[in-house]
């Protein structure tokens, strides 16, 4: 190896906030906006946008699925830019761009405000200010009441904080038709009661890490068994609000039998969850850990429980919107198969 290269080398070593591909860090920046949540920020407020059956123009309706994913993407980027502390005590998290010194703190949250304003600002003018303002809403709800004080401050961050994943759909039916009625607010309310089952159920199998970092997770304050017990009874009223969209004539026959059938699926495995113990072993509640005497094989069990409903609780979700969506854009209505 020549000099030069040896030294260029050793300079890209001492400096790991410098990736030597440019390839690299382009791909760190976009793992900063959470691609994956980002993705389902934009197929849900998709669904809301064409589940609206508005005419819309295709450039607006392209721009605003644009700015739900820029919005929700600065979301993102703001939450790995604040929780970098968390994050570096977490073996799940530890990874990420900022704890994992390949972005720096302050370059994140420039990216989060820069992103925010030009999303909100785009989405106002292009489209309209309802569906501006709910995205703005939306990203302030996330990145300052959840990340910054609900997170850190009760075993509720998830139910109250759950409101800002749930919002997308309402932000496209919006700008589809400049309002909000009812069935937009529908499609909210699913993603809000299916969250807390949903996160729960990873943090049964992941409460480790949530003691470490100081996270008030439910599993964490509340012990597991009442985390079990409330992943059963969100699922329980998950499943009626699923149903609804059929009786207010936003579903139809394909979507009662995704949300029918799905929701006797969900039921299933939060009862497992709940009959299993779950989580049980590593709640740092246990004082008394004759208490909490978990075999092996029942830790095993619970965490198989926990990790079929989570899973599960993802396709869930797809599905129910995939049904709505396909409904939408062929034009299936439960009125027109009755006549």
């Amino acid at each position: 190896m020549s000099k030069t290269a040896a030294m260029t080398s050793d300079s890209a070593e001492m400096n790991p906030i410098r990736d030597s591909s440019e390839t690299a860090r382009w791909q760190d920046y976009f793992q900063l906006m959470k691609p994956r949540v980002m993705s389902l920020v934009v197929f849900t407020g998709l669904t809301g946008l064409l589940a609206a059956r508005a005419p819309i123009h295709p450039v607006l309706a392209a721009i605003a699925v644009l700015c739900i994913a820029v919005g929700a993407g600065a979301s993102g980027a703001l939450n790995m830019w604040y929780d970098a502390d968390i994050d570096q005590k977490m073996r799940r998290t530890r990874g990420r761009p900022v704890p994992a010194g390949k972005v720096k703190g302050e370059e994140a949250a420039s990216l989060g405000v820069v992103l925010s304003l030009l999303s909100v600002m785009f989405l106002g003018f292009a489209v309209n200010w309802l569906a501006a303002g709910l995205l703005a809403f939306t990203i302030v709800f996330y990145a300052v009441v959840y990340t910054m004080w609900l997170k850190r401050w009760t075993a509720q961050n998830i139910v109250i904080g759950g409101l800002a994943g749930a919002l997308p759909p309402a932000i496209g039916w919006a700008a589809a038709t400049g309002s909000a009625p009812l069935n937009a607010w529908l499609m909210v309310a699913i993603i809000f009661f299916w969250t807390p089952p949903h996160f729960w159920a990873l943090s049964l199998y992941v409460t480790t890490d949530y003691a470490k970092a100081g996270v008030p997770m439910l599993p964490v304050v509340k012990g597991a068994r009442e985390t079990r017990k409330q992943i059963l009874l969100y699922s329980l009223l998950l499943i009626p609000i699923c149903l609804s969209p059929v009786l207010t004539g936003l579903g139809g026959p394909i979507y009662l039998a995704v949300a029918g059938l799905g929701g006797i699926v969900f039921l299933l495995l939060a009862w497992r969850v709940f009959a299993s113990k779950a989580g049980d072993a590593a709640d740092p509640r246990a004082a008394d850990r004759a208490l909490y005497d978990v075999t092996e094989d029942e830790k095993a069990a619970g965490a198989k429980a926990a990790r079929n409903l989570f899973a599960f609780s993802i396709l869930y979700l797809f599905a129910l919107f995939a049904a709505l969506l396909g409904e939408a854009v062929t034009g299936v209505h439960p009125l027109e198969l009755l006549k």
